[in-house]
C-alpha cells in the first residue's frame, strides 16, 4: 500500500502566496522520487493556512525526497515565512481517483 501524508502549515501574515510558489516550484522531480500525488491547497477561511496532500510509493520514498538538494533548498527558503504551527497526519492509502 502507498504512503500518504497530509499536513498544514501557517505562514506569517501576507506570505501565503509566496510559500505556495515555493512549494509548487520543485514539483518536476517528485514523480521520479516516487511521488504519486502532490497537491497544495489554501484555506478559504484562513488567509495564512496551507494544506499539502501527498501520496508516495512508500514512506521510504517520502523520507528520501526530503534529503534531495532541491527539497532542502525549498525548505530553507520557506521556513522564515512560516510561524512554526504545523499539523501532520500519516496515512496508509488504499485507493481513489487520480492514483494509478
Amino acid at each position: 500500500m502507498a504512503y500518504g501524508y497530509i499536513g498544514t502549515m501557517r505562514t506569517v501574515q501576507d506570505h501565503r502566496d509566496e510559500v505556495v510558489r515555493i512549494l509548487l516550484s520543485g514539483t518536476q522531480g517528485l514523480r521520479a522520487a516516487g511521488c504519486l500525488l502532490y497537491v497544495v491547497s489554501v484555506s478559504d477561511s484562513d488567509s495564512e493556512l496551507i494544506h499539502v496532500t501527498e501520496v508516495w510509493q512508500s514512506r521510504e520514498h517520502h523520507d528520501a525526497s526530503l534529503r534531495l538538494p532541491e527539497t532542502q533548498a525549498a525548505i530553507a527558503q520557506a521556513m522564515p515565512l512560516l510561524t512554526g504551527e504545523f499539523t501532520r497526519e500519516e496515512l496508509t492509502v488504499v485507493g481513489g481517483l487520480g492514483l494509478a
